[in-house]
């Protein structure tokens, strides 16, 4: 069998990013110190997506975060370590209305640790997640409101609201320094989205064969 030795450096994969070597994103991540802990909880379809995926890339952009691959969390000892851990402060991001409205009222965390869970998924699989997770169903919601519209140019958004998982974690970032739970500096929150930024403008590329490659823009839910 002939290898094709262009095929082969395409699909060397970094294992830090996990997307392919020829598109590695790591050089443009810029960690930035939050006194938020952010836990992104990735469904297992978005894992196999990753080379679009902004769900690691927002985890590497957060040394303050981790990342767990479920599709139902509920039996998941970490995420109920969390939970269960008196000091610290857990709330699930997602749309309720009766979530705290960031925009509008700020989270009063009594010096305990603020942990944000953030679901990575389409929106089907989101819904999904949070109905068999008993422990993260149970939890408090936060949500915000916007008037932004997602740079995810390479992706069909569901609704013209919906945002990627790295634009919204950036959102709420804004929002928690804005109520001084966070001191981040103003450079810091201004480069937060150069990796995602960058993903975007290659695969651009790729789709014109300005990169010598082809590929096609795939259709809603595809990309995450």
């Amino acid at each position: 069998m002939i290898v094709d030795k262009e095929e082969v450096e395409v699909r060397k994969k970094c294992y830090i990013c996990y997307r392919p070597l020829s598109s590695c994103m790591c050089q443009c991540v810029r960690p930035i110190k939050t006194n938020t802990k952010f836990v992104i909880l990735m469904h297992p379809k978005e894992f196999k997506k990753t080379k679009n995926g902004t769900g690691r890339l927002t985890h590497l952009s957060l040394p303050n975060s981790e990342l767990f691959i479920e599709a139902d969390f509920t039996n998941h000892s970490a995420v109920n370590a969390m939970i269960n851990n008196k000091q610290n402060l857990c709330y699930v991001l997602y749309p309720d209305k009766n979530s705290l409205n960031l925009n509008t009222q700020k989270i009063e965390s009594d010096g305990k640790q603020i942990i944000i869970f953030i679901i990575d998924s389409t929106w089907p699989c989101s819904v999904k997640m949070l109905r068999v997770s008993n422990n993260l169903k149970s939890l408090p919601k936060i949500s915000f409101t916007h008037s932004k519209c997602s740079q995810f140019k390479i992706k069909e958004q569901p609704k013209e609201f919906c945002l990627s998982t790295i634009e919204s974690t950036l959102v709420i970032l804004e929002l928690l320094q804005f109520h001084g739970l966070e001191k981040i500096e103003k450079t810091s929150i201004e480069h937060f989205l150069d990796p995602f930024n960058s993903m975007v403008e290659f695969q651009i590329k790729c789709a014109s064969g300005e990169n010598g490659t082809n590929v096609r823009f795939k259709k809603r839910d595809e990309f995450r």
